[in-house]
């Protein structure tokens, strides 16, 4: 049995739906830059036009980013931004969802993601801040049946991005 990834999608093709569907891939904050890296290689898994990174004053190691992004790195559109661009440059022109367990939040699994969407994370400890909560429409949660009730910000942006994959009619 063959398992190299690379062979098998150039023999089984992924059907890419035609129309405007895009996704960008964002996060609020993220302190740990493992994370960052994580995020950029899964926004190349999955298309995305862009992976964003809502900083404050963080420092990053760009080498620590790379290495858990590996080629993606340098293939994906990725960029940190500050919130005053991300509120001028982002929230007036595109259909945010924000992945968090807050009052509103209705089930990743039963709601009709935009085809167009930015899918918005929050940072490791404290999410998304109310200020921000209070200017997006789409508030977005994975239930999680489980004794533990939080997931780390990639693999929840990674949950979120497969569903909207497959509300948007991807197949093999």
């Amino acid at each position: 049995m063959n398992t190299n990834s690379v062979q098998f999608f150039n023999t089984n093709p992924v059907d890419v739906p035609g129309g405007a569907v895009e996704i960008i891939l964002a996060a609020w904050q993220i302190s740990n830059s493992e994370n960052i890296g994580k995020i950029i290689r899964l926004a190349h898994n999955v298309g995305a036009s862009q992976a964003l990174f809502i900083q404050g004053d963080e420092n990053h190691r760009l080498s620590k980013i790379k290495k858990t992004a590996g080629f993606s790195f340098d293939q994906q559109n990725w960029s940190f931004c500050s919130e005053e661009e991300f509120l001028s440059n982002y929230l007036p022109y595109y259909d945010i969802a924000a992945l968090e367990t807050c009052d509103g939040a209705t089930n990743i699994f039963t709601t009709q993601l935009p085809k167009k969407i930015l899918l918005l994370a929050g940072s490791e400890s404290h999410g998304i801040p109310e200020h921000i909560l209070d200017k997006i429409n789409h508030k977005v949660v994975i239930p999680m049946p489980g004794g533990c009730k939080s997931m780390n910000v990639s693999n929840a942006l990674s949950v979120a991005a497969f569903e909207w994959l497959r509300q948007t009619n991807y197949s093999l």
